[in-house]
């Protein structure tokens, strides 16, 4: 019996084999054939399912290359697409070294590596901050109407008008653009026993902003009619 009469009888055991889900080792072994064989045998067999089927990574390789052809080095194209070093290595290391960039270049690199950052930075931060302002607030608790006297004061110190020697203030001014700490000023008013109808208000704003939002805003915020609001001052743009 020559080769070919030996491959002939081999082809049908070896091809119902991985038809069964067998590995090629697993087929030589079973059957006592080289790997020459099991190629022969297995010429022109359709490839199984998985063999076939997109990789996960197919989409991330092909990235990591255009990446790696842009210009970017390994570290830049790792914090885009969030995979290894050594898969980066593997996709890119068949593809040239990238020249030197140049000093623009550089600069507007540096720029969206810091546009990343911040992107997802900013949101940890702001979260901190909130859980940093919540356990403050838990631990402060309801203000009794003392404390909301001697809070007022030490806010009006820092943000109200004072007398100097040359000229007497004697009224209560608070400029301030922070719509809690406006809330909190007129709940310590009224503790005082200043009364809404005493108070008025003044809008100080940019010509070429929207005057009449911005004092809608703050009525909604002051709870106080328009008739209360005086002639809102403009502020001219300076070039």
């Amino acid at each position: 019996m020559n080769n070919s009469d030996g491959l002939r009888d081999t082809v049908e055991p070896v091809r119902n084999l991985r038809r069964q889900g067998k590995t090629r080792r697993e087929i030589m072994e079973i059957l006592g054939i080289t790997e020459w064989t099991l190629n022969a045998a297995l010429r022109n067999e359709p490839l199984r399912e998985w063999a076939t089927r997109p990789r996960a990574k197919d989409d991330l390789r092909a990235k990591a290359r255009e990446l790696r052809l842009r210009g970017l080095d390994y570290d830049e194209i790792v914090a885009q697409l969030g995979v290894s070093k050594s898969s980066v290595s593997l996709w890119v290391r068949d593809l040239p070294r990238p020249g030197r960039l140049s000093d623009e270049a550089i600069r507007e690199r540096a720029a969206e590596r810091a546009r990343r950052h911040w992107q997802a930075e900013r949101h940890v931060r702001s979260a901190q901050r909130a859980a940093t302002r919540n356990a403050a607030m838990a631990e402060v608790g309801h203000l009794n109407d003392h404390e909301v006297l001697v809070a007022g004061a030490i806010v009006y110190w820092c943000e109200g008008s004072k007398n100097k020697p040359r000229r007497r203030y004697d009224r209560v001014s608070f400029i301030n653009s922070d719509p809690g700490l406006i809330r909190f000023f007129l709940r310590f008013l009224e503790v005082a026993g200043v009364t809404q109808a005493d108070l008025r208000f003044s809008v100080s704003i940019h010509e070429s902003a929207d005057v009449a939002a911005a004092v809608r805003f703050w009525q909604e915020v002051t709870g106080a009619g328009l008739e209360q609001f005086n002639k809102p001052v403009m502020k001219c743009a300076r070039p």
